[in-house]
Order: C-alpha cells, then sequence, then structure tokens
C-alpha cells in the first residue's frame, strides 16, 4: 500500500491499516524510515487527540488482566480503545514472545479495540523505540483511549510518563510497606496507584496495602497542577471488574482539571520537546554505526581503551570533538 493510500486508510479507522503503520515506524531500514517520517507528517494534520493512559506494574501484578477487563468497560462505554503493549525482549537472542494478545483474548476480538505487542529490544524504561510513533498513529485513526502497558521491570521505568497524559501504577497486596511509597522515581510520578487482586482471600492484604500506599502519597508533596486529593490510590480487582469504574472517573476528573487548568496542552507540548530530542539523540547514535568514517574511528579509540593506551573518558572526548 502506498504512503498516500496507507494514510487516507488509518485516518479512516482501518485497524490492519494501522497495524501496517506501525510495523512501519517500528522498521529499522533507511528507506521505510524515510517513509514512515512522511507519513507521520501527512497524519499530523489530523487534529485527532485521545487520552494517553501509561500503565506499569511488577511483573505478575495482572497488568493484562486489568487492560482487557479495563479496556472492555471502556469499549462498553461505545470508546474506541487502542493498547500498545510493549514486551521485553531476551538480552540474548534479541526475540519477544509478543504474547499479549493472548491474555486479552475478549479485548482482542472487540471490534472497538485494537491491540499491539512490541519488543522493547534495547530500550530502557519500559517502552518501545517508537511508542511516540505508535501513540501518534492510533490518536490520527481515531481512538479515543491508548493505554500504553510496559515491560515492567521496576522503579526505574518513568518513561513512560513523558509520554502519557495519565500514569498508572498497578500494585499488588502486600507490596511493600510505607517506605517504599515514598521512593523516588516511579512511585513520585504516579497519577494514579491501584491496588490490584482485592478480591477474596487477598482482600483484606490488598486494603493493608492500599492503606500503607495512601499514607505514603500524604507525604509527598502536592503538585501544584493538579486538584486536591491527587495522587490516589485505590483497590481494584481485575478478575472481578470491580472499582473499574471508579478508577475511570478519577481518570477523567485528573484530564478534566489539566485541560481547564492548561496543564494538559503545556505537558503535551514538553512531550512533543522531547521527542524531538530523543530523535536528535538517536540520530547522533545512528551515525556511530552507520558512517564508515565514524565507524572507524569508534572501533580505533575502543582498541586503544582496551589496550590501556588511552581513558575511556579521553577517548569518549575525542570520538565527540570527531562526530562535531
Amino acid at each position: 500500500m502506498q504512503r498516500p493510500d496507507l494514510a487516507k486508510a488509518v485516518l479512516a479507522g482501518d485497524r490492519r491499516a494501522l497495524a501496517r503503520a506501525i510495523t512501519l515506524v517500528e522498521s529499522n531500514r533507511a528507506d521505510h524510515r524515510a517513509d514512515a517520517v512522511k507519513l507521520l507528517e501527512t497524519l499530523a494534520g489530523s487534529g485527532r487527540q485521545a487520552l494517553r493512559i501509561g500503565l506499569s506494574g511488577t511483573p505478575g501484578v495482572g497488568k493484562s488482566t486489568f487492560i482487557e477487563a479495563f479496556g472492555l468497560m471502556l469499549t462498553g462505554q461505545g470508546l474506541r480503545v487502542a493498547v500498545l503493549a510493549v514486551d521485553p525482549s531476551s538480552a540474548r537472542s534479541g526475540g519477544s514472545i509478543l504474547g499479549d494478545k493472548t491474555r486479552m483474548e475478549h479485548l482482542s476480538r472487540d471490534p472497538l479495540a485494537f491491540i499491539r505487542p512490541s519488543p522493547s529490544q534495547a530500550e530502557l524504561g519500559g517502552v518501545a523505540r517508537r511508542s511516540r510513533e505508535a501513540v501518534a498513529l492510533c490518536e490520527a485513526a481515531g481512538f479515543d483511549v491508548v493505554l500504553i502497558e510496559t515491560v515492567g521491570v521496576g522503579q526505574s521505568e518513568t518513561l513512560v510518563a513523558d509520554m502519557t497524559d495519565i500514569f498508572v501504577l498497578l500494585m499488588a497486596p502486600a507490596g511493600g510497606d510505607e517506605l517504599q511509597g515514598v521512593k523516588r522515581g516511579i512511585m513520585e510520578i504516579a497519577d494514579l496507584i491501584l491496588v490490584n487482586k482485592a478480591d477474596g482471600d487477598l482482600k483484606p492484604a490488598a486494603l493493608r496495602t492500599l492503606a500503607d500506599y495512601a499514607g505514603a502519597l500524604r507525604l509527598l508533596r502536592r503538585r501544584p497542577h493538579d486538584p486536591a486529593g491527587f495522587p490516589k490510590a485505590l483497590p481494584v480487582s481485575a478478575l472481578a471488574a470491580e472499582g473499574l469504574a471508579e478508577a475511570w472517573a478519577e481518570m477523567q476528573t485528573l484530564a478534566g482539571w489539566r485541560r481547564e487548568s492548561g496543564h494538559f496542552a503545556a505537558r503535551r507540548a514538553e512531550q512533543a520537546r522531547a521527542w524531538f530530542l530523543a530523535e536528535v539523540r538517536a540520530g547522533l547514535l545512528a551515525r556511530l554505526t552507520t558512517d564508515p568514517a565514524a565507524r572507524k574511528a569508534l572501533t580505533t579509540l575502543g582498541d586503544a581503551v582496551a589496550a590501556g593506551e588511552a581513558t575511556p573518558a579521553a577517548a569518549a572526548a575525542e570520538m565527540l570533538g570527531r562526530l562535531a
């Protein structure tokens, strides 16, 4: 499919075209990258905007189960929901299982939903290299809500907050005490902390964990751009589909407040700036492997460092000087 036809199909909400467009922007081939940039420029004028929600949590906390239950609730209200699930890549082979669709069997068959698993590859921060582009494509396709499920690796997984409007942290019962709650990093940037599995035998433990995190959040400095009471901690049960409506109501309240205060638009502007800077950094790094002269200098200086003939800092400074 040619680029103008692909753009037209994406704007029409064609899910297959959207999948092809995401494949295009994720490709590392130079010709594909040029086509991807043109496609994104074509779609940038659509003016469509979705509510971007980032979701993180440790492995096994029930992210996929929560997203399916939450997504089905949203599609039940007539909303179109896109899920971008980032799957960890093997450090040895580079491969990924990409099995999130199988975990969301019912949501994947919903005509109002779109699920796209992507490999994290070498990216840190819990997201994929082209997650920002994938979000932009989903917005152009007319989706109302875009959910970004991160890899789920720990407290350093904060990059998703730089590309979303609301950041949700999913926690498991007995996941820690108040000290865990006040740790800097992923905890202090969360807008909502949802304690999952608040059902059955785990409900008492979930409520105790909820109280711990609620107490910890009261110790954190309130953000001036948010209404009173945020960030909040709430109990949910993805398995029993309980607490989901309350969580969605809080997300809407927070998003509405930020829109009215102007923070929503300012945040989007800063995210666009961060996207630009990330592309510049990636382009500079790419020169080290694609430019023959840079690659040769990198090898020569690396050999000198390995042989003890130069310090890493001095060799790095020389390499940067050659790129200038």
